[in-house]
C-alpha cells in the first residue's frame, strides 16, 4: 500500500508538471505570436476627436487613415476616433492636444490661426488664384513649414484635407455684388481674420459655434454664413438659406495635428507609419471632396436653392486694404511668397 500510494502521488507530480510545461509552452506561443502579429508586445493606441459627422469626406478619409495605420503597423499601432463634437469643439480638442490630454485632432485653420498665428493666412480673401496653385502652395515648402509651425505650441501637423471653396449663403438676398452684404448679419467662424474679411466687404460678422448656426439661422440671429457646398448641404443648412452665392472667397483647408509629446513617444518606425497613412488618406480625401462638392451643389439645387456665380473682380478689389495691412508682417511675407508660386 505505501508503494501504491508513493506511485500514485508520483503519477500525480508528474502530470501536474506536465500541465504546466504545457500551459507555459502555449502561454509562450500565444506571446510570441502577439510580437509577431503587432510587432510589439505594447500596441499604441492614438485617440483623435474631431468635430465632424460621420459621413463627412474628411471623416471617412480617417477612417481609412487608421485601416491603413494598423495594416502598415500590424496591429502595434491604432487610431480610436471620436467625432460629431463628442470631446468638445476644435478649439477645445487643440487645448486638449496641448495638454496631451488627446493625441490627434482634425481643425480647420480658422481656429487654429489664435495658437499659429501664420495660419491667417487661409482667412485672408482672394490670396490664391486658383484650386491648381492652392495646392501647390500646401504640397510645396510654404505647406511643409506650416505643418511645423505649432511646434512652439506643442502640436505639429501630420497633412492637409480639402475643405474647398468658402462662399457666402444668406436667407433671401444673393450676394452678387460686395454692396449685397451690407447691413447683413453673417456668421463666421471663430477666427479675427473671418470677421475682418466681413467687415471689409461691407458686412456684420457674427461668431457662432457651428452647432448653434442652424437655430440661429431659423430664429433670425444671423441673415446668412459662409462655407463650402458639402458643409452647407450635410448642416442641413439649405433648408433656411436659399441663396448661394459661390463666389469663392477663401480656401481654408483642415489641418490633422497630432500632439508634440505623442509624437515624441512614438519611435521612428512608428512615425513613418503614421506619416505614411496620414499622406495616402490625404490624397483620397482630395478625390471624394471634389466628388462630393458636386453632388451636393446638385442636391441643394434640387432642394430650392439658387446657385449664384457673381464676378468675383469686385470683391478683390474691395479687399485690397486687407491685403495691404498684412505688409511687414509674418502672414504679409507668406502672402507674397504665394503670389510667386504657380
Amino acid at each position: 500500500m505505501p508503494d501504491s500510494s508513493l506511485s500514485k502521488t508520483s503519477s500525480i507530480l508528474s502530470a501536474g508538471v506536465l500541465i504546466g510545461c504545457l500551459l507555459t509552452t502555449c502561454a509562450y506561443a500565444l506571446i510570441e505570436r502577439s510580437r509577431h502579429t503587432s510587432g510589439k508586445s505594447d500596441t499604441v493606441v492614438l485617440k483623435l476627436g474631431h468635430s465632424l459627422d460621420t459621413g463627412h469626406p474628411v471623416h471617412l478619409a480617417m477612417e481609412r487613415m487608421a485601416e491603413r495605420l494598423e495594416e502598415l503597423s500590424d496591429g502595434a499601432v491604432r487610431m480610436r476616433i471620436a467625432p460629431n463634437g463628442q470631446l468638445g469643439s476644435e478649439t477645445e480638442c487643440i487645448e486638449l492636444l496641448q495638454r496631451g490630454a488627446l493625441a490627434m485632432t482634425k481643425t480647420s485653420t480658422g481656429p487654429l490661426e489664435s495658437f499659429i498665428p501664420e495660419m491667417a493666412i487661409f482667412g485672408v480673401p482672394y490670396v490664391f488664384r486658383s484650386e491648381e496653385q492652392f495646392w501647390n502652395v500646401l504640397n510645396g515648402p510654404i505647406g511643409d513649414e506650416l505643418l511645423v509651425s505649432g511646434d512652439d505650441s506643442g502640436m505639429m501637423g501630420l497633412c492637409w484635407y480639402d475643405a474647398g471653396a468658402r462662399s457666402f449663403y444668406t436667407k433671401s438676398t444673393p450676394i452678387l455684388q460686395p454692396d449685397d452684404l451690407r447691413g447683413l448679419k453673417l456668421r463666421v467662424q471663430n477666427s479675427q481674420t473671418a470677421m475682418r474679411m466681413v467687415e471689409a466687404l461691407g458686412g456684420s460678422p457674427t461668431p457662432l459655434t457651428f452647432g448653434e448656426l442652424y437655430t440661429g439661422l431659423q430664429q433670425g440671429l444671423v441673415d446668412g454664413a459662409e462655407n463650402n457646398p458639402p458643409s452647407f448641404w450635410t448642416s442641413r443648412h439649405f433648408e433656411v438659406c436659399k441663396e448661394y452665392s459661390l463666389d469663392e472667397h477663401t480656401r481654408v483647408p483642415d489641418l490633422l495635428l497630432i500632439s508634440r509629446s505623442w509624437w515624441e513617444r512614438l519611435d521612428p518606425e512608428q512615425q513613418a507609419w503614421l506619416r505614411q497613412a496620414a499622406k495616402e488618406s490625404s490624397e483620397w480625401e482630395r478625390e471624394a471632396w471634389r466628388v462630393r462638392t458636386e453632388e451636393s451643389l446638385k442636391a441643394v439645387e434640387e432642394a430650392g436653392v439658387h446657385l449664384h456665380y457673381p464676378d468675383t473682380k469686385s470683391f478683390a478689389e474691395r479687399v485690397a486694404p486687407m491685403h495691404d495691412s498684412y505688409d511687414g508682417t509674418a502672414v504679409g511675407a507668406l502672402m507674397a511668397r504665394v503670389r510667386e508660386t504657380e
